[in-house]
């Protein structure tokens, strides 16, 4: 099907398309149309949501959910990341049951509700937790269907990191109907301390298979769609992540020029090898990203030892 949808939207029709049962959340721009608009829907979907007290526990209210076998959304505006972090960093340890998409909507230039310009990038190095970063409502839709694919086949949540130019961007969106109907209350909570609880030496334990879970999703990053290669060769050589490939490429068309131009789905984990592939035998590389060098930095990491 074929609608014109807000990208917030468009993540509902994925989450829907998902098989999502349990939604939680924090108001705040430019995330609160994914709560609002699911409440709207809910009875008729056959899913649970709320607007919890806060974002932590929101999150915890979606872990509930997860270990107890329900697909889950939680969504929240940057602020909302720190709220919800003394919960979110022993979920990575821990890893989800049903799977998880956290969504986190930043606000450069604080255009919605941001007291500041937070990066909220950063928490997936702190972390180790998967971080999509879509472009456009399409993007939103597809890379929320991919979170809920990574989640369920690494048990790990995902976040999916907007920002309001794409939350708040209209566009045609093809998506799936969904036809799945879930009851709330459906869950069934299995104790495994084994499993859910973070006490050392469990802990150290956890920490080493997150690391290698790590290692496992990056060979599966390697591969996917959601990185791809547009242009033609070149010497000069554009590598760009979220909005700021829509800006890449409206500038090149401004300039009528015709560079190979790396797009990024996933900021974390970054494809490495994808990369060194890009940028060997180029002469110059110019990363286009919003408010923080995380690329840039990671992309200077690879060329040291690929092209110098």
């Amino acid at each position: 099907m074929k609608e014109i949808l807000l990208g917030n939207d468009a993540m509902i029709k994925a989450a829907l398309a998902s098989g999502v049962g349990f939604v939680s959340g924090y108001p705040g721009c430019p995330s609160a149309e994914i709560g609002d608009d699911f409440a709207k829907i809910a009875k008729e979907e056959g899913v649970y949501v709320e607007w919890s007290s806060n974002e932590k526990t929101a999150l915890e209210a979606a872990v509930g959910a997860s270990f107890s076998g329900i697909k889950s959304l939680v969504n929240m505006k940057s602020f909302g990341i720190n709220v919800c972090s003394d919960v979110l960093l022993p979920l990575a340890y821990t890893g989800t049951k049903a799977p998880m998409v956290i969504f986190i909507g930043d606000d450069p230039s604080c255009w919605s509700s941001a007291q500041s310009e937070q990066n909220s990038r950063g928490y997936a190095f702190l972390s180790h937790i998967p971080v999509l970063e879509p472009a456009d409502p399409q993007e939103v839709y597809d890379l929320t269907r991919l979170g809920y694919e990574i989640s369920e086949k690494f048990n790990t949540p995902v976040i999916l990191r907007s920002v309001t130019r794409a939350a708040h961007q209209r566009a045609i969106v093809n998506y799936e109907p969904s036809d799945v109907k879930i009851s709330a209350g459906q869950g069934n909570f299995v104790k495994d301390p084994h499993r859910f609880s973070t006490m050392p030496p469990r802990t150290l334990e956890m920490h080493k298979e997150l690391l290698e879970k790590t290692k496992k999703m990056q060979a599966f990053v390697e591969k996917s769609k959601a990185n791809k290669v547009l242009g033609k060769n070149g010497k000069t050589g554009v590598i760009a992540s979220g909005i700021s490939f829509l800006h890449t490429m409206e500038a090149l068309e401004e300039l009528n020029l015709d560079l190979p131009v790396l797009k990024l789905g996933f900021f974390y984990p970054l494809p490495e090898k994808l990369i060194a592939n890009f940028i060997k035998g180029k002469s110059q590389i110019l990363i286009a990203e919003e408010l923080d060098p995380y690329i840039e930095k990671e992309v200077a990491r690879i060329a040291k030892d690929i092209n110098p």
